[in-house]
């Protein structure tokens, strides 16, 4: 019988597979580890995404990710939801083929949109290959230029479609920025060992990466952060039902992973500051167990796709904040959403403190109010 747990102890358990408190069964030390963990991580800003890996590596640096990101322990690609995220480089190819071709049921109309035809698109594929051939590495500019002097028109929107029509082909992935300029690679070249799991086996392994990477979960919000349906989902996770336990909150089944179904009840404490593109809150369609109904205007302001970042404390947000990174200081402005004690704040200052040592610069401290 699936134990009952109460909303705080569906959140502390939540709190533990987004390896935000300490995880009974791994304490991954490297970058290639914490992707591996959760399967896919949002990365769609390059800034968020260091900080998301540097929030679950304590002790590192923004210069100790972006190294592990060139040693290639993960990159960049649109694996699911049209939507940027880090992957696994070994599992780039598998993720495309069943969740990102996904994404190309819109391609057709987008294309028309943007007065595109397939042949342009082909071309495109041809072009990007043949330049990028034999380790070639273009920033995003000079991918364009590349594109435009074979005749192929990059303005507007063109471009960024072009590119991303790439890379959900499995012919290019985003590699690490040179300086401050997104760079592209050959998939083939930059990750040429690629796993082959067949699509049952597929649909196991993502399932799994989701459920322990961000369960408690139901079935309805794999379906969501993979984009797959909901068929397949539940096929997904019945095929990894060996590795899954179960658990009740509010009365309604959900999915763990199964070292944390008989793990003792440990309330979620402390603080942590996130940034506004993770897996905290975009793992997830219902974000109630961590978000008051009464501050998503706060967090994502115009309901326009773009997340604050947040502090967190207990696993609820309780703020939204801002970074100014300077030559000699970070500015870091906080907007408490629930009221602060001198001691709420102090530890607040020592989260963001945190931030501020992974950018390897002196905090300053701006409370809005």
């Amino acid at each position: 019988m699936p134990a009952d747990l109460s909303a705080a102890e569906a959140l502390a358990l939540r709190m533990t597979s987004l390896l935000l408190r300490p995880h009974p069964a791994t304490r991954p030390g490297t970058v290639a580890e914490v992707v591996e963990w959760f399967g896919a991580m949002q990365a769609q800003d390059l800034a968020s995404g260091l900080w998301s890996l540097g929030a679950r590596l304590p002790g590192s640096t923004v210069a100790d990710v972006q190294a592990a990101l060139e040693r290639r322990e993960a990159l960049r690609t649109w694996p699911m939801r049209g939507t940027v995220h880090l992957v696994p480089p070994a599992d780039t190819r598998w993720m495309l083929e069943l969740t990102g071709v996904r994404a190309m049921s819109g391609s057709a109309t987008r294309r028309a949109q943007l007065g595109l035809t397939e042949a342009d698109e082909a071309r495109a594929l041809d072009v990007l290959g043949a330049a990028l051939a034999g380790g070639g590495r273009l920033t995003r500019a000079q991918c364009l230029a590349t594109l435009r002097a074979a005749g192929i028109g990059t303005d507007g929107q063109r471009g960024y479609h072009l590119l991303w029509y790439a890379s959900v082909r499995g012919v290019t992935c985003v590699a690490p920025n040179v300086g401050t300029e997104q760079t592209f690679v050959l998939l083939d070249e930059w990750a040429p060992e690629q796993r082959r799991p067949e699509r049952d086996e597929a649909l196991a392994l993502l399932a799994h990466r989701y459920v322990r990477g961000h369960g408690p979960v139901t079935d309805r919000e794999f379906a969501g952060w993979s984009g797959l349906t909901l068929t397949d989902a539940r096929r997904g996770l019945a095929a990894a039902d060996d590795l899954l336990g179960t658990v009740r909150v509010d009365g309604e089944p959900m999915y763990v992973d199964a070292a944390l179904a008989d793990t003792p009840r440990v309330p979620a404490v402390g603080v942590v500051a996130l940034p506004g593109f993770d897996e905290y809150l975009l793992g997830y369609r219902d974000r109630t167990l961590m978000l008051d109904t009464a501050h998503r205007a706060a967090v994502v302001p115009g309901n326009n796709g773009i997340f604050q970042a947040t502090v967190v404390r207990a696993g609820r947000v309780v703020g939204v904040w801002k970074r100014k990174a300077g030559r000699e200081a970070v500015t870091l402005t906080v907007r408490p959403l629930t009221p602060l004690t001198a001691d709420g704040r102090t530890d607040v200052e020592r989260a963001l403190t945190r931030y501020a040592d992974f950018l390897g610069l002196p905090p300053r401290f701006d409370w809005a109010t």
